[in-house]
């Protein structure tokens, strides 16, 4: 009996800050009671405009997802860099070649991190963001706690976003030159860097709170 009362408990909608006229400030963090037009309230400490949700937030976000998607293929298919030399001539390389040539070179343990790094994690990002924009999209109610966990996950991995071009140069560093050697970046660097910028930005744009959809709301 308790636990069937816990479980009714636990599924009660509880009042929004929004029910109640209160607003968080995205940069300081203070709760505040605003006016009925949030567009023209300030945060009384900072002065940062307050919002509701964040303006079109899934709008955004997709967007930046839609950024992400295309400029992908050309960061994997492009080469990164080119390099030549008197001795060896001219070459290009992309990053699929270059964690093929590290692995088949033995050192597995740097093809495995840049993998990760430059292929595993943008899709994974990718994926999870898409999911949470399509089922906020829909107004879903499946799995709202776990939908959750997914975008503080993306958020924290978001703050290691740049690793990904660390990578990339660490990648440049690894190749070994002959004499008078050069190395010159490719559309392909370019197109990744693009790549990580769209999906920090998308992550940036989401508003979490959409999770929970509110019955008069639009998302």
């Amino acid at each position: 009996m308790n636990a069937h009362a816990s479980t009714a408990a636990s599924r009660k909608p509880w009042p929004s800050a929004r029910s109640r006229g209160l607003y968080g400030c995205e940069c300081c963090g203070l709760v505040s009671q605003a006016g009925a037009r949030p567009g023209e309230t300030a945060c009384p400490r900072c002065a940062f405009a307050l919002h509701r949700r964040k303006p079109y937030s899934l709008q955004r976000t997709s967007a930046y997802l839609a950024a992400a998607v295309m400029f992908y293929l050309p960061a994997n298919v492009l080469p990164v860099m080119g390099t030549s030399s008197a001795l060896l001539g001219r070459s290009q390389h992309t990053i699929l070649g270059g964690i093929a040539e590290l692995w088949h070179s033995g050192s597995w343990e740097l093809a495995v991190i840049v993998f990760v790094a430059s292929i595993a994690v943008p899709i994974a990002k990718i994926a999870a963001l898409s999911l949470l924009v399509i089922s906020c999209w829909m107004r879903s109610s499946w799995r709202q706690l776990d939908r959750a966990r997914l975008y503080r996950l993306v958020e924290t991995v978001g703050h290691w976003s740049m690793l990904d071009i660390f990578v990339v140069v660490l990648l440049v560093g690894m190749v070994r030159f002959g004499a008078f050697a050069s190395v010159q970046p490719e559309p392909g660097l370019l197109a990744f860097g693009l790549v990580v910028i769209a999906t920090m930005l998308a992550a940036a744009s989401f508003d979490p709170r959409l999770i929970w959809p509110e019955p008069d709301a639009a998302p």
